[in-house]
């Protein structure tokens, strides 16, 4: 018997990062020397009062079902947070809790898009932006943001694609993949175009708000055009901030007709998030940020290192990240190259695989929609952030040019 599959799934694709990541693994169980850095995922433990409230809630016998909008006691957490670290007052009918922050996303274009309605997607983009837009009968819409300009949103591009069937505009930042940050002049550029198409709503995903190198506080859009509060989705969590991937556990903060009508999107696939989980999540959003300091020096040193290292090597251009766990690279000039086996860099994944040879896993630009990039994570040891720079040095050294 052949299973025939939905026309929605047959839009997506597994993730790209997973992927990459995966090959790796293989190489390396097979006993090569491979760096891996795929994957944004802190190379920090969980901090230990966390797991502390997660043990106390088990030997509570906090393991039943969870309301599907989340434990009271963790939407009052946030709601703190929100009003303590980022300045937003919301009321407690506006935050939703749900098993990570890929959820929120997915449930909020659930529960708004139409088919044919479009999402403007800034390019590059984290891939499951367009592919929860797909699923949901949803089209992107991308909109090319380059080097030349920080790889961050213009005005003018966002006037230009907005039109009758423009659902929402997504804003990612810090980015991933590109670390980039947008300024208080140019998130009020932005809002100056939104306040003429009252119809968009717009999606604020600031998993990596506190990861940030120019020792400024987060800085959401909201922060400096609070009229947009009533048509914003702000998406956040622990994952990044408290190195808690696992755990499972993002929240969102908007209207309440959206998030009503996403616990409604979400009591029919998984109902609330894990109660133990909710219960680390609290523990995290009330116990401060002090582990955070050594942790985001870290990251920096890791991203200068990679800088230092990449950014003389012809063929090169480094995007010097603001925040976040990337490092991107645009490899235009490597293409036409050939390996020392003569085969010839054709495109980014060519570059990609070429790297992975030369013993350093990462991941191409395409999946994040833009090429000839490739992204490299800084989420790992300082000591294989510095060493996989040496080798793609070296490897970019030993090409030869076009013929």
């Amino acid at each position: 018997m052949t299973v025939r599959l939905s026309k929605r799934v047959q839009r997506v694709s597994l993730s790209a990062n997973a992927a990459a990541k995966s090959r790796a693994t293989e190489l390396r169980d097979a006993g090569r020397d491979i760096l891996d850095l795929t994957t944004g995922e802190p190379d920090f433990d969980t901090p230990e009062h966390i797991k502390q409230a997660a043990y106390a809630a088990i030997a509570a016998g906090a393991t039943k079902y969870t309301p599907t909008p989340g434990v009271k006691a963790l939407r009052v957490a946030v709601q703190r947070k929100l009003a303590e670290e980022n300045h937003l007052d919301y009321s407690l009918p506006n935050i939703v809790i749900a098993n990570g922050a890929k959820q929120i996303i997915f449930n909020a274009f659930a529960a708004t898009l139409d088919d044919g309605d479009q999402v403007l997607v800034p390019t590059p983009y984290w891939p499951s932006f367009p592919d929860s837009v797909r699923f949901n009968g949803g089209e992107p819409v991308f909109i090319e943001c380059g080097l030349e300009q920080g790889c961050k949103l213009l005005p003018a591009q966002l006037e230009q694609h907005i039109n009758q069937r423009t659902r929402w505009l997504i804003l990612n930042g810090p980015g991933n993949p590109s670390g980039a940050v947008y300024s208080e002049v140019e998130l009020q550029a932005l809002a100056e175009v939104l306040r003429r198409h009252p119809q968009v709503l717009v999606l604020l995903d600031e998993l990596y708000e506190h990861i940030r190198f120019d020792g400024r506080p987060a800085q959401s859009l909201l922060n400096v055009a609070p009229d947009l509060q009533d048509r914003c989705l702000l998406v956040g969590g622990v994952s990044k901030t408290y190195a808690m991937t696992g755990w499972r556990i993002g929240f969102g903060a908007g209207p309440q007709t959206l998030t009503n009508a996403m616990a409604v999107v979400q009591s029919q696939s998984t109902s609330g998030a894990s109660s133990v989980g909710q219960a680390a999540a609290l523990a995290a959003f009330t116990g401060g940020l002090g582990f955070l300091a050594e942790q985001v020096a870290a990251y920096q040193l890791r991203r200068d290192l990679l800088m230092m290292a990449l950014g003389t090597v012809d063929g090169l251009e480094v995007l010097e990240p603001q925040g976040g766990f990337f490092v991107f690279v645009r490899c235009a000039g490597l293409l036409g190259r050939y390996r020392p086996d003569g085969q010839r860099l054709n495109d980014d994944g060519d570059v990609v695989a070429y790297l992975l040879e030369e013993g350093v896993a990462g991941v191409a630009g395409s999946a994040y929609g833009l090429s000839p990039w490739f992204r490299l994570s800084i989420a790992t040891a300082t000591d294989s952030v510095a060493e996989a720079g040496r080798r793609i040095a070296v490897a970019c050294g030993k090409l030869r040019g076009v013929e």
